[in-house]
């Protein structure tokens, strides 16, 4: 079937995810996969599947993001933002190719199902979180350094339909390493200390809650134990088991680096308070 929308992948030493990624768009006629320095056989397989390669170093993701939407000339008007370890099914397809054709929205807000030891992790995640992956590449710009938010100039429609995310497919070990990438750039956000809206939090779309709830937790003491305990027992995580536990325990770990790396970032600031000079990020975050 012909339906308008490309496909953009972002990719780095992905060559375990991405045959199945692409497998689940093999209806795509233009897959663009973005890659940062791959030195696996992500770019090879790409190519042998008939994908668009483009190469740009990674800065942060909506800069990257930013980039790709500005740069990369698309065959079709709409684009699927999809990552490597994430899936889409024929009916949530059919759907998208219908939703395309409406009309009015420039872009589609949608759920996403995440994975742990072959399980949906219903309760232990922030599930619906709703994300913007499907628009017209003119009408939206992404900010935040990382899990950034999309901002759409025009209407947004809702799918029903998921994405199926599956962050653990290299691993435990895999997960921390790039959870350790993230938090760094977490730190500098929570820098920021971003305006907190009650409204957004309340009645905006799915995106402007998520920006307004991240505002706030910013704002909490003891983020690590709250979101444990958002997670596990308001959210119901111990309903997905084992799996859920430990989920549970990931996701307050990882706010426990943000955390030390933010208190590390304000004790660097203090240090070079009134001088001459900071070393690079702490300078930028300094003047943030």
């Amino acid at each position: 079937m012909s339906v308008p929308i490309s496909v953009l992948i972002l990719t780095r030493d992905e060559e375990r995810n991405l045959p199945g990624c692409l497998d689940s768009v093999s209806w795509c006629d233009d897959v663009v996969v973005l890659d940062s320095g791959s030195t696996d056989l992500t770019t090879a397989l790409a190519t042998a599947r008939g994908c668009r390669v483009l190469h740009r170093s990674f800065d942060n993701w909506s800069s990257h993001q930013n980039w790709a939407v500005r740069n990369i000339a698309f065959r079709n008007p709409w684009v699927l933002n999809l990552d490597a370890d994430e899936r889409i099914d024929r009916e949530f397809l059919l759907e998208m190719a219908a939703a395309v054709g409406s009309g009015e929205p420039v872009a589609f807000r949608m759920r996403r199902r995440d994975y742990f030891r072959d399980l949906w992790l219903k309760h232990a995640t922030f599930y619906p979180t709703w994300l913007i992956r499907l628009y017209r590449p003119e009408a939206v710009e992404f900010q935040r350094l990382v899990n950034p938010v999309t901002v759409v100039d025009g209407a947004v429609g809702t799918l029903r339909g998921h994405i199926e995310h599956f962050p653990f497919s290299k691993g435990v070990s895999h997960w921390l390493e790039r959870h350790n990438s993230y938090s760094s750039f977490e730190s500098q956000e929570y820098l920021k200390k971003p305006p907190f809206s009650l409204r957004d939090l309340l009645t905006g779309t799915g995106p402007e809650r998520r920006k307004a709830a991240k505002a706030l937790f910013a704002r909490l003491p003891g983020r690590p134990l709250v979101k444990f305990l958002y997670l596990y027992v308001f959210h119901r995580g111990f309903l997905d088991g084992a799996a859920g536990l430990d989920y549970c325990l990931l996701l307050s770990f990882y706010e426990f680096m943000i955390t030390l790396k933010l208190k590390e970032h304000r004790l660097k600031m203090a240090a070079c308070k009134g001088a001459d000079t900071c070393i690079g990020a702490d300078k930028g975050a300094a003047e943030a």
